[in-house]
């Protein structure tokens, strides 16, 4: 009988540092898509005791973190919203689904800058600013959790290569000194 062990999405494949930045993946226990229904974004805002976050933003509470994902759609990360919300959201638990890594340092912009295609600066991407972009080829959803840190989250199916992806560009940065 085949005995399965279960692996985050990036084992084995960090952590890594070069040039001021360090990529590490995070492990992130609970991811629950919530996406109201009609008329409803009130009552699931009364039920968690959070306001949903505006297009493009995050609002973090008392340990509960929500990001804005798509129109109408939306995370929590780190707590699950199933029974307050029950009757009034769709709720997807994606836990599984996500590969989460954290770049941090004076030069992750600049790593950022040579993979996706927007302004990441800090000028223009505040903390608490999310985004869905590109990272190459692979969806991307990106948020701005510190002055000089970003949480990146793919599909885990894409967590090799997106490794593989930030640590070029971190190698590329470093080769220019």
């Amino acid at each position: 009988m085949v005995e399965l062990i279960a692996t985050t999405p990036a084992e084995g494949l960090l952590p890594t540092s070069r040039s001021g930045v360090t990529l590490n993946e995070i492990v992130l226990e609970q991811v629950i898509s919530i996406a109201p229904f009609a008329a409803q974004a009130e009552g699931v805002e009364a039920a968690l005791g959070i306001k949903l976050p505006k297009v493009g933003g995050s609002v973090a509470k008392a340990g509960k973190e929500l990001v804005w994902f798509s129109q109408g759609q939306f995370l929590a990360i780190g707590f699950d919203p199933t029974d307050a919300v029950m009757g009034k959201a769709a709720i997807t638990n994606q836990s599984d689904a996500w590969c989460a890594l954290e770049i941090k340092g004076s030069k992750s912009e600049a790593v950022l800058a040579r993979l996706v295609p927007v302004d990441l600066r800090a000028s223009t991407f505040k903390q608490g600013n999310v985004l869905r972009s590109k990272l190459g080829h692979m969806p991307l959803h990106i948020t701005r959790v510190g002055k000089e840190a970003f949480r990146l989250m793919s599909f885990r199916s894409m967590a090799g290569t997106m490794v593989h992806e930030i640590s070029r560009a971190m190698d590329l940065l470093d080769a220019r000194g």
